[in-house]
């Protein structure tokens, strides 16, 4: 039997803290969504480094990460990234997108993103996925799932005939679908706590965030956990099984 074969389009540098603990963001990524005799390749698209055109075929998945950058922006590698989603979707192929990457692909589509309304969310917010969408339905997800967050961008408008999938009180695009082969998730299903905390001690130290911002994404830290087996289940379905038409 061929194995599976999957990309990462990694679209921020790795922090020290990540690279000591883990090796890496592709490596953090692997923990959370890779499985035995699948390969896992790296392309580092913030830095240029794409998947050559003749190659694209050859994957059975994609998974777009986070950004320091904005979706919005008309970076050369954003723009670049634009064209290859867009290609993907003439494709078909599997597309997942996790914060930034949930953002770039709505736009790539014909959605719009921007600022979030209410400002940062950071810390474990609970989400409301639908109980009417088939696949979260048939994985048993909760109706009120907990993620890790760390966003101040967020989808102002879906693309046409995508589907919002799950809410929540401070964002109403937490998760959506794109016909069966794409779906995008504003949280961080392979973020650990020690992760966000380090990222947290960062956006403090360039004063992106304020001190009670801070303080109040870690009380989140302390009061719930995210539900790591729900995430997982459900995004290794989603890349390897048949998205459900709701």
């Amino acid at each position: 039997m061929e194995l599976k074969r999957f990309a990462v389009l990694l679209c921020a540098d790795d922090s020290d803290y990540v690279k000591k603990m883990y090796g890496g963001y592709f490596e953090v990524f692997v923990g959370l969504l890779g499985e035995e005799g699948e390969t896992w390749d790296l392309f580092r698209v913030s830095s240029g480094e794409f998947p050559a055109d003749d190659d694209v075929a050859l994957y059975d998945g994609f998974v777009i990460t986070g950004s320091c950058n904005d979706a919005h922006g008309d970076d050369d590698w954003i723009c670049q990234l634009l064209r290859l989603l867009r290609r993907l979707d003439s494709l078909k192929k599997k597309v997942l997108g996790v914060c930034f990457g949930h953002q770039i692909l709505s736009r790539a589509l014909g959605g719009k993103t921007g600022r979030a309304i209410k400002g940062w969310d950071i810390g474990i917010t609970c989400i409301h996925p639908s109980r009417s969408n088939k696949l979260l339905s048939s994985l048993r997800i909760p109706s009120h799932l907990p993620i890790i967050e760390c966003h101040r961008d967020e989808v102002w408008e879906l693309p046409p005939c995508a589907e919002v999938i799950a809410r929540s009180e401070r964002t109403g695009v937490e998760m959506f679908r794109y016909g069966e082969h794409v779906m995008g998730i504003q949280g961080h299903p392979e973020y650990t706590k020690d992760i966000l905390l380090s990222l947290i001690d960062r956006l403090l130290q360039h004063n992106l965030i304020q001190s009670c911002h801070a303080e109040a994404a870690k009380a989140t830290l302390n009061s719930r956990e995210p539900d790591r087996d729900a995430w997982m289940r459900l995004c290794r379905t989603f890349l390897k099984g048949k998205l459900v038409s709701s």
